[in-house]
């Protein structure tokens, strides 16, 4: 790695590159090349060693190369204040001149992922990325949280009827599964305790706004034994505001300086807001009147303006909304006097949750899933609580759309390895 080659003083080093870019003078080159880890500054001697300048006078940016040379300091050198006299170089692969340019769009940079993805910007995305999930898994193992790999071909349309991708199973047909929420309540049922996973997820849904993916990855977790959807919350903002510390701490001046956000680590508790009195907040404030039909739920216009609200009003970038009609949380949540027991977490005027206390008695279960027409469909999970089940609740996260957040993304096809969308299979 090139970053373990600059730890060096001076001396002989061999090496593999990337070519980022070629500078031919007179007499003299400057290449500077790069891997995963970092970028050096190479000087060829033309008169000295012409094979060696010949050879890279045919490169273009992405053919990667061996190195051998020697390693020198040099305070001329921008770039770390070091440099390395080439004497040898192989070619270990060719490459065409690149096929985008700085104004392509995002949809024509993803027919090359492959090359979009060679930026500084994009390693850091997911350095980030990566930081902020080992952060969380860190945060769960260390209060005895067990992670588990639940199926994704499963036998029922999960939750609902609707936003699933029917498969040929052989004989028969089977769904990828929009949520691994059965099989964590199958856990809880089975005496883990408390649960997470991280998994990709599936949906259905011909949606081309920015913040939807047809398959994305999910951070999900269950945990048993709690009081009520307050320990949900909790537990939400204890493990975002954990590994959003991590993140800053990390890569905060590097986000700053790349993507030209300031990452905040949030205080705990965050906010909390009742779905009406938010409505009569944005309403007061801004002037957004819900629709009456449309006031159960949180609509995508009161979602925006939430971030305005927040910082406004409390001083954060998080608020929990609680309180949710009962016509679109479901089934599985439990009520009291008639009212879900969860709730929407939004960042930054965007919902990256949805969690809630379950509903764990049978009898209660079974009546709600008739209420919607879901108990045939659902026969198999309902099931799980016949024998026995700990009052249990828990979230999701969108790992994808965390990051597009962090980063103050346009698209959550930028903060992807690969996006899949309804119109988008390839690469």
């Amino acid at each position: 790695m090139i970053t373990q080659i600059s730890k060096l003083a001076v001396g002989r080093v061999d090496f593999y590159a990337m070519v980022d870019t070629v500078r031919d003078k007179k007499s003299m080159q400057f290449i500077v090349v790069k891997d995963f880890s970092g970028k050096i500054q190479l000087f060829v001697d033309k008169e000295k060693y012409p094979e060696v300048a010949e050879t890279f006078l045919h490169l273009v940016p992405g053919a990667t190369v061996k190195v051998s040379g020697e390693l020198v300091k040099s305070e001329y050198v921008k770039m770390g204040g070091q440099e390395v006299l080439v004497d040898a170089v192989e070619v270990t692969s060719h490459a065409e001149p690149n096929p985008i340019a700085d104004d392509s769009t995002i949809d024509y940079r993803l027919n090359y992922r492959w090359i979009d993805l060679r930026t500084e910007k994009n390693l850091l995305l997911f350095k980030v990325q990566t930081a902020f999930v080992n952060a969380m898994r860190e945060f769960l193992v260390e209060k005895e949280f067990v992670e588990i790999h639940s199926p994704k071909l499963i036998a029922t349309a999960s939750e609902s009827g609707s936003e699933v991708f029917e498969v040929k199973y052989f004989d028969t047909k089977a769904y990828l599964a929009q949520s691994p929420q059965f099989y964590k309540q199958m856990a809880m049922a089975g005496g883990l305790g408390r649960i997470f996973e991280c998994g990709p997820v599936f949906r259905a849904e011909k949606s081309h706004s920015r913040k939807h993916a047809t398959e994305f990855t999910g951070f999900d977790l269950e945990f048993s034994n709690i009081e009520s959807v307050e320990d949900v919350m909790v537990m939400e903002e204890e493990l975002l505001a954990y590994a959003l510390k991590v993140v800053n701490e990390k890569y905060g001046e590097q986000i700053k300086e790349v993507f030209g956000v300031e990452v905040i680590t949030p205080t705990v508790p965050f906010p909390r807001i009742k779905l009406a009195d938010l409505y009569k907040e944005l309403e007061a404030r801004y002037g957004y009147t819900c629709p009456v039909e449309e006031q159960d739920d949180l609509t995508t216009e009161a979602e925006k303006l939430c971030e305005k609200f927040t910082k406004e009003k409390y001083g954060h970038e998080f608020v929990f909304v609680t309180d949710f009609g009962a016509r679109k949380r479901a089934f599985y949540h439990m009520r009291k006097d008639g009212i879900p027991q969860g709730y929407d977490l939004i960042w930054k005027g965007v919902e990256i949750t949805t969690g809630a206390q379950r509903e764990h008695r049978f009898d209660i279960l079974l009546q709600q899933a008739q209420e919607k027409g879901l108990d045939k469909d659902v026969e198999f999970y309902l099931q799980f609580f016949k024998y026995g089940c700990p009052p249990h609740g828990g979230f999701g996260l969108g790992i994808d759309r965390i990051t597009m957040n962090l980063l103050e993304l346009a698209n959550i096809k930028e903060s992807m390895f690969l996006f899949r969308g309804p119109d988008r299979l390839t690469p």
